[in-house]
């Protein structure tokens, strides 16, 4: 996978749908990084920005003023949960998803389609749609492109990922194929089911599309091809994060980022850790989601700019230092790494909270940073500098 790739002009269409546009801010000299601005009419995003996971419409123990506090300015939904429960329709006639997890701000919801297909025994796939029974109660539900359209839209998402089919890590090539042929097909019909719902009601999200393709370098370029004739608002690339080693998901992002339009948002889903982001983001990604910053506070693993800190460890028994000096977070403002690692051995949700926190203030400040990087046109030296840093251990004493 080292072809390189011609530009992709973008779609004619694909700006201001939903009510969403997007402008280049700034340039990387010496790389595809680039600093933007995503507007929706919720608000306004810079890029590059990270999307914590809330997917149960709550980012874990923490509340929406706090993610607010630690730099958050858009979230991720998950669909699939929220269809099952407590219900789009119940979501939508309690004013939805922003009113209902008290969240003002823009929400990217992705379609479902990735839970299911993680199911494997409980789903069946066709041509129609995804078929499986809720892990909740063992229901019976078909979910269609449009069906994927219809609920994110009662749930009043600013932006909307239609339903692909996403192949595990090693599908032989043959599979990978007829993923891409059918999530191209289910693309079409989403943009039209979004149409029809903007023309009926007045409104609906901005759709993003899913460029798959696997590790095949010829497949990502005709997927993209492909998709990006469709007049998408943004563009993302699935299959990534499946089981595929950082090197080879590094790889992928080279390759795909510039066959994607220059004029509308990139979203690389599902990743990762902060040497992941800083690599993509040098291959000119502008959005991303995962939920290692918070599961892993969750677990007492905590970032910082020197890298790694395991909570739990002894060396922090009677540790009377931050986590990390200057860092403004909750955590780091007021506790010591001796009473965090307290709170974590104890069980207490405190820490969890803390934890978050702080993991989260780490991520959006990471990618800020990277964005004044850009903006100066020093990125290449940043990152550089950066993930040498990252790379050289995990932060432990």
């Amino acid at each position: 996978m080292t072809e390189s790739a011609p530009l992709l002009r973008q779609a004619p269409g694909s700006s201001h749908q939903g009510g969403l546009s997007f402008q280049v801010e700034g340039r990387d000299p010496g790389s595809p990084a680039r600093a933007g601005r995503l507007q929706t009419p919720r608000g306004t995003v810079p890029t590059p920005a990270f999307m914590p996971v809330g997917t149960y419409g709550a980012v874990k123990s923490v509340t929406p003023h706090e993610l607010r506090e630690t730099g958050t300015s858009i979230l991720l939904g998950n669909t699939y949960h929220l269809y099952l429960r407590p219900g789009h329709e119940v979501i939508e006639g309690l004013g939805g998803l922003h009113r209902f997890m008290g969240w003002d701000g823009p929400i990217l919801t992705d379609s479902g389609g990735f839970q299911i297909f993680s199911l494997s025994a409980m789903r069946a796939v066709t041509d129609q749609g995804a078929e499986f029974r809720s892990h909740l109660d063992g229901s019976l539900h078909l979910l269609t492109p449009e069906k994927a359209i219809e609920v994110q839209a009662s749930l009043g998402s600013d932006i909307a990922m239609p339903l692909d089919e996403c192949p595990p890590g090693g599908a032989a090539r043959g599979a990978v194929e007829a993923a891409m042929r059918r999530t191209t097909a289910w693309a079409r019909r989403c943009l039209e089911r979004a149409r029809s719902l903007r023309e009926q009601r007045g409104a609906a999200p901005a759709l993003f599309g899913i460029v798959q393709g696997g590790v095949h370098a010829d497949l990502r370029r005709e997927h993209a091809a492909a998709i990006v004739s469709l007049g998408f608002a943004g563009h993302a690339v699935g299959g990534v994060s499946v089981g595929e080693p950082p090197a080879l998901i590094h790889e992928i992002g080279a390759l795909t980022g510039p066959l994607l339009p220059e004029g509308s948002p990139r979203y690389m889903m599902g990743l990762g850790r902060p040497q992941d982001l800083i690599r993509l983001i040098g291959s000119g990604f502008d959005l991303f989601d995962c939920v290692m910053p918070t599961r892993n506070a969750r677990n007492g693993t905590l970032f910082t700019s020197g890298g790694v800190i395991h909570i739990k460890n002894e060396a922090h028994r009677r540790d009377p230092r931050p986590l990390e000096e200057g860092c403004p977070c909750q955590a780091c403002r007021g506790y010591s790494r001796a009473y965090l690692r307290h709170l974590f051995l104890s069980r207490e949700i405190l820490g969890h909270r803390l934890n978050t926190l702080h993991n989260l203030t780490h991520y959006h400040g990471l990618v800020r940073s990277a964005r004044e990087a850009i903006v100066a046109g020093r990125f290449a030296a940043w990152s550089r500098q950066t993930l040498a840093r990252l790379d050289a251990g995990d932060g432990d004493d």
